[in-house]
């Protein structure tokens, strides 16, 4: 019989550099969707994106900053710290920054699961990105 249970640490190093060039730490999926921890470094700034088909749900768990939003003529800017829970529907372009003097960091539930390289597109957001220079 096969274990239907799975069990993951936190990984130690980033799995992958994010499209908007955050750190990733993959976590544990399901077939309805998954899990991973972002780290954006204090005092750097992510690129702007918007994801083609998946939708997400983010709670900060540390850090500093603020998550621009925007969807068709709705737009908003909103203060990051930890605690918080915000959702980023599918279509939403967004954009975030460190400004705490840590590292900013939230764990996000993609749904469906991320499908890959060419989800997230590029667009113009409303501060020079920073992040993701290695």
């Amino acid at each position: 019989m096969t274990n239907p249970f799975a069990t993951l640490r936190l990984p130690a190093e980033r799995s992958v550099l994010a499209p908007d060039g955050c750190d990733v730490r993959g976590l544990l999926g399901l077939a309805g969707g998954s899990m991973a921890h972002f780290e954006l470094q204090a005092g750097m700034t992510s690129g702007a994106v918007v994801h083609r088909t998946v939708e997400e749900l983010w709670f900060v768990l540390s850090g500093r900053g603020e998550m621009w939003r925007r969807q068709g003529t709705h737009e908003e800017t909103v203060v990051l710290e930890p605690g918080l829970c915000l959702s980023i529907p599918v279509g939403t372009q967004f954009q975030f920054r460190a400004t705490g003097a840590q590292a900013l960091a939230a764990v996000a539930v993609t749904l469906p699961p991320w499908p890959g390289a060419g989800e997230a597109v590029s667009v113009a957001g409303p501060w020079l990105p920073t992040a993701g220079r290695d």
